[in-house]
């Protein structure tokens, strides 16, 4: 790869996260809402963001980082991804609970608070099993990340497709789509290169 193609590549990753943000950062609905309630928008939008670096990190497709660096960025990421969760449905909590319990129930008459709701508790569920990984089979490991992390996904995508809120509607689906493919991209390239390692 050449030089001058690794600071475009990750130039293209920043402008991906960044205008979603920026856009969202830019609307006049923010006028009408309190701190808290602001705070916790955001950490929605952070948290959708850093789902379409983790599948990036751990597929390898960033130049400069090594495979070992890569995914030790992804843990890392993913830490940050359970506090922007957690930061989210907290500050959800304080300005309504009423409805926070009523998603948790499953009980909203909102669609997208129960694609939000399993996200969550997928996004829990892989931090749990990460930390006690060393007690796992690889094989089981593996089949339960991916299979939550597509769970985190489309549950993600779908809350936030559905939710009219502060992020622009063009940049959201934008990165709802650019999310979900990167996710199938990787998962498909590492059931390959496992089936190459095998054949070998």
């Amino acid at each position: 790869m050449r030089l001058t193609r690794v600071p475009l590549i990750w130039a293209a990753l920043a402008v991906t996260i960044a205008v979603p943000l920026a856009a969202a950062a830019a609307s006049p609905l923010l006028a009408w809402r309190d701190p808290v309630y602001i705070t916790a928008g955001f950490a929605g939008v952070v948290a959708l963001s850093l789902m379409l670096v983790q599948p990036v990190l751990i597929g390898g497709y960033l130049p400069g980082l090594s495979t070992h660096r890569g995914r030790r960025v992804h843990r890392w990421i993913g830490g940050v991804l359970v506090v922007t969760v957690v930061i989210h449905v907290a500050g959800l909590w304080v300005t309504s609970p009423p409805d926070v319990i009523d998603a948790l129930l499953f009980a909203s008459p909102t669609q997208f608070s129960a694609w939000g709701v399993i996200a969550m508790w997928a996004v829990f569920i892989v931090a749990l099993l990460a930390a006690f990984r060393r007690r796992l089979r690889p094989r089981t490991w593996r089949i339960a990340h991916t299979f939550l992390a597509l769970v985190i996904v489309v549950g993600s995508v779908v809350h936030g497709i559905l939710i009219e809120g502060t992020m622009e509607t063009m940049s959201k689906v934008a990165l709802c789509v650019l999310v979900l493919a990167a996710t199938i991209k990787v998962i498909v390239d590492l059931r390959v290169r496992a089936k190459r390692t095998k054949s070998r």
